[in-house]
């Protein structure tokens, strides 16, 4: 009996003592503030395009390296031309026969010598063999790769004495002037930024590379996708970043970074919550000092700090910290603490 009441007293000792333990609490800070979203980013090149040999025959010579810059109009690659030189001047000797014997038959048909038709013949057989000589010219030229546009040159496909076929991929170009950067963005997301860009200039990005480190040239998004996707929910966005310096190349990955101001916006310290199952909790205290677990939804991240979307009022009492020694529904001792002083303490970025 005297174990009972050693025990019953040790409990309510110990209560006492949980009871008597004191917590800071605070209420929201409500202020103006810019709001930082990230978004996963591919960067590709404003043209890429493969250069492929369009004749068969073996690579003579290279005339550029793997990740040289080379201007338009360059030539890059010559494939053996033997083959193709000797068709042209076959057909260049073609074309001159059939134009001797145009002018000749032309000659008589102007002394009505012979029929219109042999002179209409003369000119049919004198057309197609230019014809020829075009298209035998025309071949001769693929024997010579140039580049359609300025750019950097990719990975070589092929070395020289290398047998290409018709088709056959030889390399890359890529022009990096500017840079397309694609990235995708939630329905909600997509409606709230129409509502704040009706009638304004296009929305204005920037970029944080794969070393985490923001690239020096702000980006415009000029292109919107027609369709959302339905599995995803989310609709492409295309970003153009001019690209003075090289830097970005074709292939990299980054973060887009969209910046919004939320006015009014509802912060508390990341270190106020604690989460079950994926869901975060604040404690609230009530008017009696009763701290009760809520879940609150968060609108957004910053350096130590969430901005709270749903659950909790400007008016609310959370616990700051010490929060494992806290149960729900638990009477606990409280110092309150004003938001600004609070939140003097933090990386807080706002305006």
């Amino acid at each position: 009996m005297c174990l009972v009441f050693w025990c019953i007293s040790c409990q309510q000792e110990k209560k006492e003592k949980v009871e008597a333990a004191s917590f800071n609490v605070s209420s929201p800070l409500v202020k103006d503030t810019l709001i930082n979203k990230d978004y996963v980013a591919q960067i590709r090149s404003i043209n890429h395009i493969e250069l492929r040999s369009q004749e068969r025959g073996y690579i003579q010579s290279i005339f550029v390296d793997e990740g040289q810059f080379v201007q338009k109009g360059q030539l890059l690659f010559k494939i053996q031309p033997n083959l193709y030189q000797a068709d042209v001047n076959s057909a260049k000797a073609e074309a001159k026969y059939a134009e001797i014997e145009y002018q000749n038959t032309k000659n008589l048909s102007d002394k009505d010598i012979v029929a219109p038709q042999e002179m209409a013949m003369a000119k049919a057989r004198y057309d197609k063999a230019k014809a020829e000589l075009a298209s035998t010219n025309t071949h001769l030229g693929f024997t010579e790769i140039r580049a359609p546009f300025s750019g950097i040159v990719g990975r070589l496909h092929v070395r020289k004495g290398s047998l290409v076929d018709e088709g056959e991929l030889i390399t890359e170009l890529s022009d990096n002037s500017r840079m397309w950067v694609y990235f995708n963005v939630p329905e909600a997301e997509y409606l709230n930024q129409m509502d704040s860009q009706k009638g304004k200039e296009p929305l204005h990005v920037k970029l944080r590379m794969a070393n985490g480190k923001e690239f020096s040239q702000e980006g415009l998004v000029e292109v919107i996708e027609s369709d959302f996707n339905n599995e995803t929910g989310n609709i492409e966005y295309r970003a153009t970043f001019p690209n003075p310096q090289g830097l970005l190349r074709y292939g990299q990955t980054g973060n887009i970074v969209i910046t919004s101001p939320y006015a009014n916006a509802l912060m508390i310290p990341q270190k106020a919550t604690f989460e079950v199952l994926e869901k975060k909790y604040v404690y609230v205290v009530d008017k009696n000092n009763i701290a009760k677990a809520r879940e609150i939804k968060v609108a957004a991240e910053l350096p130590h700090i969430y901005v709270v979307a749903s659950g909790l009022n400007k008016e609310d009492r959370i616990v700051l910290e010490g929060l494992r020694k806290i149960q729900n529904n638990q009477k606990i001792k409280v110092k309150y603490l004003k938001p600004q002083q609070v939140m003097s303490d933090l990386d807080l970025y706002s305006e």
